[in-house]
């Protein structure tokens, strides 16, 4: 479990697709509130986790057209495939456990029998995962007729319905539930158990994340039906596992509250960010107050010079501070922070958004730190990335009375540069 170097605070497991991901928010708000979030309280000390039905192919297609967080291990193809960190290194212990038994093209030739089944396209075929849709009134029928087929023939397998349309084959111990089982088992053996774990669906694939021991779960508000009978038949009187009244990452900002987990008030929701100050200080939230003051400002979210948030326009920047602009050109802190005052609402028609992933912070000395990050920008379909890295020093050698910025450097991500340098300030 490579990159895996921590006991982790907490492990926040996720599927995508309607619990993190709501496709009905347009401008992603629910999000951008969790991103921030996680961003400030949780990524230096706990693991995010995704957990999704969607194959790498079309699980990077998603990560190209929601904001997503860079997650520290991705499951995918309904937990047949596990990646580690950004590199995405494939688990190849755990697809060899999958081999056990298991003949693919046993399970295609029995599939073929039955036409209600409707193969989904070819890249949601994965070697351990075989996938179709059906119509809901002929799943029941159809699962039972073809378990029966596939016993005789002698594989180890499971069925699995989900969003009332999607049937999957795939190996007995396969699955959301038994991946997340070996991940804590891994990480049990290497002696980094988690203070807590949560985990987090809206379906029916979704089902064995809250089966697996000593969790706690978060059926979102929005859940499909079958996952919404599950919890009724199995779930209902657990407290360890909730039915949320908000939905997608909503719901899971809510259960991280309501599970006493850790912060649960995203920055995002807080109006003047001298009132944020989270219990455990670190470089990576004043990172994230500032560029989300940084949107505010450019959106005109700020009333006014005399609004007591446009404190961080005076952020201390040290006076001999130098950013060095993603075009390569090199200007000091304090002339970007000037630009910065004249740019008051230049996007407020626009959907401006800025959020951060990645953040990774090295303390270099009892007051000074190294704080690494990607920063993106939107505005409409437009989006736009650097690799960031900035220097922080404690004020008077005391993170609590806050931090003074010393250098700022960026660079473009390979294929997210902007044409129009002068529109990236800072």
């Amino acid at each position: 479990m490579a990159g895996v170097n921590i006991c982790p605070h907490l492990i926040l497991v996720s599927d995508l697709d309607n619990t993190m991901v709501d496709h009905h928010d347009s401008e992603n708000l629910s999000l951008l509130k969790f991103n921030a979030l996680w961003e400030a309280n949780y990524r230096h000390n706990s693991l995010l986790v995704f957990s999704t039905g969607r194959s790498p192919t079309i699980y990077e297609q998603l990560r190209k057209e929601k904001p997503l967080l860079s997650p520290d291990i991705t499951v995918m193809s309904v937990g047949t495939e596990i990646a580690y960190g950004r590199s995405m290194v494939p688990d190849n212990d755990w697809v060899e456990s999958l081999n056990k038994n298991w003949d693919r093209n046993m399970v295609i030739e029995e599939t073929r029998k039955f036409p209600e089944l409707i193969p989904q396209s070819e890249a949601d075929q994965r070697p351990h995962k075989v996938s179709f849709y059906i119509d809901k009134d002929k799943a029941e029928e159809v699962m039972k007729a073809l378990s029966e087929n596939l016993e005789k023939r002698g594989l180890d397998f499971k069925i699995i319905y989900s969003g009332g349309i999607a049937l999957d084959v795939l190996p007995q111990g396969a699955g959301k539930g038994q991946a997340l089982a070996y991940l804590l088992q891994r990480l049990k053996t290497k002696g980094k158990v988690p203070n807590n774990t949560l985990v987090c669906g809206d379906s029916g694939n979704d089902a064995e994340l809250f089966s697996v021991r000593e969790v706690y779960g978060v059926v979102v508000g929005n859940a499909q039906e079958e996952l919404l009978q599950w919890f009724t038949e199995n779930a209902k009187n657990n407290p360890n596992i909730i039915h949320a009244t908000e939905r997608c990452a909503a719901g899971i900002i809510q259960a991280i509250g309501l599970f006493s987990l850790g912060p649960n008030t995203s920055p995002r929701d807080v109006l003047c960010f001298s009132d944020c100050q989270p219990d455990d200080v670190n470089p990576g939230h004043e990172i994230v107050k500032f560029y989300l003051f940084y949107e505010r400002w450019r959106r005109a979210e700020i009333q006014d010079m005399d609004d007591p948030c446009t404190e961080y326009l005076k952020v201390d920047f040290h006076p001999d501070g130098v950013i060095v602009h993603p075009s390569g050109v090199e200007r000091s802190l304090h002339d970007c922070i000037n630009a910065l005052r004249s740019c008051y609402g230049d996007n407020r028609e626009r959907k401006f958004r800025v959020w951060l992933d990645g953040i990774a912070t090295a303390q270099m000395s009892s007051d000074t730190w190294i704080v690494k990050f990607d920063k993106w920008e939107s505005s409409g379909d437009e989006w736009h990335c650097s690799i960031t890295t900035v220097v922080l020093s404690s004020k008077g050698g005391n993170v609590s009375d806050g931090f003074t910025w010393r250098h700022v450097h960026q660079t473009w991500l390979e294929g997210w540069g902007m044409k129009d340098h002068s529109n990236w300030l800072i």
